[in-house]
């Protein structure tokens, strides 16, 4: 008898992702594009958000706004939870095959979904499959019945009848909140249900998964499971969970389990480096290289980049204000490898604090905008879009100036060579970079993507001048 293989699964991540520029969608905040489906206590557009309010944005509203996403130059969008709900966010959720009615309904997700697939752009869907709402229909089943609900399996129950309301909490909860009934996975029917759910999504055409608080499901058989699921639904569809720098997202990145994570990991390092200026260019420089050594390339060329979500403050915010250190980061966001997410606003220089702050309404007066971030970002995804060595090419550090804090890099794939240089201090810096290994020997001159200049090395050495907060992607021309 042939022997089993012990070796790991041979890692592929979806093709499309290697190509995509992600856009988070939250949708109550997006665009209002259906009043006659608000709320009754809905508030006008722009008001301060709170946990509890709602200002009445839905699918439509999306719809409406597609041109303007186009206009942008993403590919990719990740809307956070569309499914039956009470709040204004949808991770309690009430019945996970019903759209929100406060969002539309099937049909108006189908539109949204084949005008995206008509222009090449894919729609990923954020799964809460940790826990549910009281309003779901096995937790209000046994909240009402008690011991005779065929239904206590399904939950951590620890006596009964269940305190949903007041009292001790007598069943298990995500972080205490006692709105969130937790799952119980290892339970077979709760298993198959919301396995189930996850296929049936992907069957009416959604483009993959991004999973909440995947870590608070132990049982990664789970995940394998879910992963043959889903890819046997659809072989291209992502899978990408939310895993915060406080953990190693390793034992989810073998190949068996998700095709990336939300990549909290470097967003803390830019959040670090730039926003706060915490650590100088060579904690910067270490902390990129162990990113990147710590998976498989395949894994890397697939992770969710990005600045900011939902979940955390606003960059701008961090930053103090100063539009200078977006750019900066969103610079290194379009030139790293991997899929670069865009929070909905950012572009536009949207800001705000934690929870509930980074929540804010999407302001379309554009007189409200800051139109040269806006045009910056969008000449950043033009530029990633027509240079693979972007997308797909080999990463490699070649300069980190602590003097300076100039920060310089390599990208490069079969048919191209780009270098890209970032100044990561409030002054013009005259950058050095030294060009004597690898593929960067006998470059004639380097072409500055941004700025349309030409530099041309000397004596096996690039000299530039580099703005405050601001850079260079120069490629090579041999």
């Amino acid at each position: 008898m042939a022997e089993r293989s012990t070796l790991p699964p041979k890692i592929s991540t979806p093709d499309w992702v290697k190509e995509a520029i992600f856009y988070q969608i939250f949708p109550e905040r997006f665009c209002n594009g259906d009043p006659s489906n608000d709320p009754a206590n809905v508030q006008p557009w722009g008001t301060p958000p709170t946990p509890y309010n709602f200002m009445g944005g839905d699918l439509r509203g999306v719809i409406q706004r597609f041109d303007y996403l186009l206009d942008l130059g993403i590919n990719a969008i990740y809307l956070n939870p569309i499914f039956q709900s009470s709040s204004n966010h949808k991770y309690n959720t009430y019945d996970y095959y019903q759209i929100d009615p406060r969002f539309g309904d099937l049909a108006t997700f189908k539109e949204l979904l084949n005008l995206a697939h008509s222009h090449g752009v894919r729609v990923i869907l954020d799964g809460v499959f940790n826990h549910c709402g009281r309003g779901f229909f096995p937790f209000y089943d046994l909240l009402e019945n008690g011991q005779h609900s065929p239904y206590k399996d399904w939950f951590y129950v620890k006596g009964l009848p269940l305190h949903a309301y007041q009292g001790k909490v007598n069943y298990g909860v995500w972080w205490n909140v006692r709105s969130l009934p937790k799952f119980n996975v290892a339970n077979p029917a709760t298993r198959r249900y919301l396995l189930d759910v996850a296929c049936y999504w992907i069957q009416q055409g959604a483009d993959g998964w991004r999973l909440d608080v995947p870590n608070e499901i132990a049982d990664h058989d789970f995940w394998r499971e879910f992963r043959q699921a889903v890819k046997a639904a659809n072989p291209q569809a992502y899978i990408v969970g939310e895993i915060w720098y406080t953990l190693d997202a390793t034992p989810w990145l073998q190949g068996d389990q998700f095709d990336g994570v939300m990549n909290y990991v470097l967003q803390q390092a830019l959040v670090n480096f730039i926003a706060k200026e915490k650590i100088k260019v060579q904690a910067f420089d270490r902390r990129i290289r162990q990113l990147l050594a710590q998976h498989d390339p395949e894994i890397n060329l697939a992770q969710l980049n990005l600045l900011g979500s939902h979940d955390t403050s606003r960059f701008l915010a961090e930053s103090g204000g100063e539009t200078g250190k977006l750019k900066l980061a969103y610079l290194f966001l379009m030139t790293y490898p991997g899929a670069p997410c865009i929070y909905y606003g950012d572009e536009v220089g949207l800001t705000g604090g934690p929870d509930p702050e980074c929540r804010h309404c999407m302001p379309w007066d554009e007189s409200q905008w800051n139109t040269p971030l806006r045009d910056f970002v969008k000449g950043l995804i033009a530029i990633r879009k027509a240079n693979p060595a972007l997308r797909i090419g080999s990463f490699k550090p070649v300069l980190a100036d602590a003097a300076r804090n100039i920060y310089a890099y390599q990208r490069q794939d079969e048919s191209q060579t780009v270098l890209v240089v970032i100044n990561n201090n409030p002054a013009a810096q005259r950058a050095e970079v030294p060009l004597s290994g690898g593929s960067l020997r006998g470059v004639k001159a380097f072409a500055d993507l941004l700025s349309g200049q030409e530099h041309a090395p000397v004596g096996g050495t690039l000299r530039l001048t580099v703005p405050g907060r601001a850079g260079a992607v120069l490629a090579a021309r041999y």
